[in-house]
């Protein structure tokens, strides 16, 4: 036997994706140089990993050993890599952190600086809807979540990072040139959602309840960049944050339509589980965080602060 890590590596991701191009994607390799690794691991053993039906690829009994075995490994091989750099006193560890879409707008700058002090760090970041950052949350699969919606239901801490800012966004189909306009402009336009289980949807829901706005109509997307390039495309408007809207603003694909009420505010918090044990990963960053917070929100975020 002579396969290596590499090659455990990338069937376990197969294993894990069901599929050779998902586990080529998540790999960042061309599907070529994934699909011969696997023919090389393969090679190396009397009994079929996989096996093929149609197109679609599938884990034998034996394969699924092996992909728990090579899991296993994997990570035994981390925590020497992790003790390692432990004893050159190097900050070592995994820190994870799911957070909601619009929060990858907000997220990367605020933990940027702090992994790239720490080499022998390993950052994960899931990006998701609120509703599976809360689920990861409650599971403890993460040591922090970004939200700019404080669940009611779960016992947390938190640490407020950067005000959120919602306004109402439309593309440049029609001009908008009153310095103000009655919140009864929304009965009027149609309004594009994010999907349920968005914080967002639950921003934008809430604020449309509170002020009786009927909805003229009404659509549904599940990403705020997919209700993004509606909007621009003119298929309707949408109450949208800010902080994922800057590029658009500055080359004038959107533009911003100020009506009473508007903007929405809340606040981009990092929230964990009250009475978590924190890892000295997390703790470190925590701590980072705080120290750091107002420089980062002063020097990255300083065009936010003009609306």
């Amino acid at each position: 036997m002579n396969y290596t890590l590499n090659q455990l590596h990338i069937f376990l991701k197969i294993a894990q994706t069901q599929s050779v191009t998902k586990a080529a994607e998540e790999l960042y390799l061309t599907q070529p140089a994934v699909s011969i690794q696997l023919r090389n691991l393969q090679l190396q053993f009397d009994i079929p990993l996989t096996e093929v039906v149609g197109r679609k690829i599938y884990i034998t009994d034996f394969g699924k050993e092996l992909a728990e075995a090579a899991e296993n490994i994997l990570n035994q091989v981390h925590a020497i890599n992790y003790k390692t750099q432990a004893f050159k006193g190097q900050l070592t560890g995994k820190l994870k952190v799911s957070v909601v879409s619009t929060g990858q707008y907000v997220m990367p700058f605020f933990i940027t600086d702090f992994v790239g002090q720490h080499e022998g760090l390993e950052l994960q970041i899931d990006v998701t809807n609120k509703k599976g950052v809360l689920k990861s949350l409650e599971n403890n699969e993460v040591d922090f979540a970004l939200v700019s919606v404080l669940p009611t239901n779960l016992n947390i801490e938190k640490l407020d990072l950067l005000q959120n800012k919602l306004y109402l966004v439309g593309g440049l189909k029609n001009e908008y040139h009153k310095p103000i306009y009655d919140k009864t402009l929304l009965n009027t336009l149609p309004i594009i959602f994010r999907e349920k289980g968005s914080g967002t949807r639950q921003t934008m829901q809430d604020f449309m309840d509170k002020n009786n706005v009927s909805i003229l109509k009404k659509m549904e997307l599940t990403s705020n960049e997919a209700v993004k390039q509606a909007v621009i495309a003119g298929m309707g408007y949408s109450i949208m944050p800010l902080i994922g809207i800057k590029n658009e603003l500055n080359n004038k694909d959107l533009q911003i339509i100020p009506v009473k009420g508007l903007p929405i505010t809340s606040t981009w918090s990092l929230i964990w589980l009250k009475g978590k044990n924190h890892s000295p990963a997390a703790t470190h960053f925590l701590k980072y965080l705080k120290d750091e917070k107002e420089n980062i929100v002063h020097s990255k975020f300083d065009w936010y602060e003009k609306y």
